[in-house]
C-alpha cells in the first residue's frame, strides 16, 4: 500500500490561495499617487498574516518601511522564516509586532491596509469604530486607508466555491503542487450577518484537507463601513469596484464607483482618506 505525500505546509496554499500582494500594492499606491501628488513610503500592514505583504512593499524600494501587526505568533514567525529572508538588502526596513490593532502603535505611515476581510471578526460597531479610530491615529496627515470586503447575491447564504490553483514556486524556493481550494461558506444569519466560512484544500496523493482556516466574521456591508469611516473621523470613504470580461470573470480593474449592479459575486477595495 502506498503511502500518502506529506502535506504541505499550509501558509504556502494559504498565500497561493488568497493572496494577491501585487496587485493590492499596485492599487493602493496607485489611489495614493493619484490623490497625494507624490509616491507612498510608508506602510502598516494589520492582520498581516505571514506579512507578505509588507515584505513585497519592502522589496519594491530601498525608501520603502513596513510594519506588521498580527496577533498571532506562530503565524508572524513563519513569516520571518520563510519571508522576510527574501526582502533583500533592506530588512532593516520592516518590522513586524505580535500586538493587538486595537491598541498597537506605530509611527505614522502613508498607508495602513487591512485585507482578506480580517478587520470582519470585530462584528460590532462599537469595536469596529474603535479600530476605524486606531488606524486614523496611525496615518500621516495625508494618509490613505485600504481596506477590502466581498458581497454580492451569493454572498449572503451558504455555497461551496472550488478552484484550481497550479503548481507553483514559493518565494523561499519550495516547489508546491497542484492542489484544489475550497471556498465554503458554511453559515449565514441574515438577522445580524454573522457568518462562518472555512477553506478547505484538496491534494492529489494527499486527499481532502478540511477546514484548514477557519473565520468566524460578521459580513459588513458597503454603506456600514463608509458611515463608520466617517464616524471614526476620516474625512471622506471611497468605494472602488471591477467591471466584468466577456466571460463573466473580474477583470480586476477597480475604479471609483457611487453606483453598481449587484451580481452573485464581487470584491469591492474601501478607501479611508484622512
Amino acid at each position: 500500500m502506498a503511502k500518502k505525500k506529506p502535506i504541505p505546509d499550509l501558509h504556502y496554499l494559504y498565500e497561493a490561495s488568497v493572496q494577491g500582494v501585487e496587485t493590492d500594492l499596485d492599487f493602493a499606491a496607485r489611489i495614493f499617487k493619484n490623490k497625494r501628488k507624490r509616491s507612498p513610503s510608508d506602510l502598516r500592514e494589520d492582520f498581516c498574516g505571514t506579512a507578505a505583504l509588507a515584505c513585497e512593499w519592502v522589496k519594491r524600494s530601498p525608501k520603502h518601511r513596513a510594519w506588521g501587526v498580527d496577533i498571532d505568533q506562530p503565524t508572524l514567525n513563519w513569516g520571518l522564516e520563510h519571508n522576510v529572508p527574501n526582502i533583500g538588502k533592506n530588512p532593516g526596513a520592516l518590522e513586524l509586532l505580535c500586538a493587538d490593532v486595537l491598541k498597537v502603535k506605530t509611527p505614522p505611515v502613508d498607508l495602513v491596509m487591512a485585507l482578506n476581510f480580517s478587520y470582519c471578526v470585530f462584528k460590532t460597531r462599537e469595536l469596529l469604530l474603535t479600530y476605524f479610530k486606531q488606524v486614523r491615529k496611525a496615518l500621516k496627515k495625508d494618509g490613505l486607508f485600504v481596506m477590502d470586503i466581498y458581497g454580492g447575491t451569493e454572498a449572503v447564504g451558504t455555497k461551496l466555491e472550488p478552484r484550481k490553483v497550479e503548481t507553483f514556486t514559493a518565494a523561499d524556493g519550495t516547489k508546491v503542487p497542484s492542489f484544489q481550494y475550497i471556498w465554503d461558506q458554511a453559515e449565514y444569519n441574515v438577522i445580524d450577518h454573522h457568518v462562518v466560512n472555512y477553506i478547505h484544500f484538496k491534494l492529489p496523493g494527499i486527499g481532502k484537507i478540511e477546514k484548514a482556516f477557519t473565520y468566524d466574521w460578521r459580513l459588513w456591508t458597503l454603506p456600514e463601513l463608509q458611515e463608520l469611516l466617517i464616524e471614526a473621523g476620516f474625512k471622506s470613504a471611497e468605494i472602488y469596484l471591477h467591471d466584468w470580461t466577456k466571460d463573466g470573470e473580474s477583470d480586476d480593474i477597480y475604479r471609483r464607483r457611487t453606483t453598481y449592479e449587484n451580481t452573485l459575486g464581487w470584491v469591492a477595495y474601501v478607501i479611508g482618506i484622512k
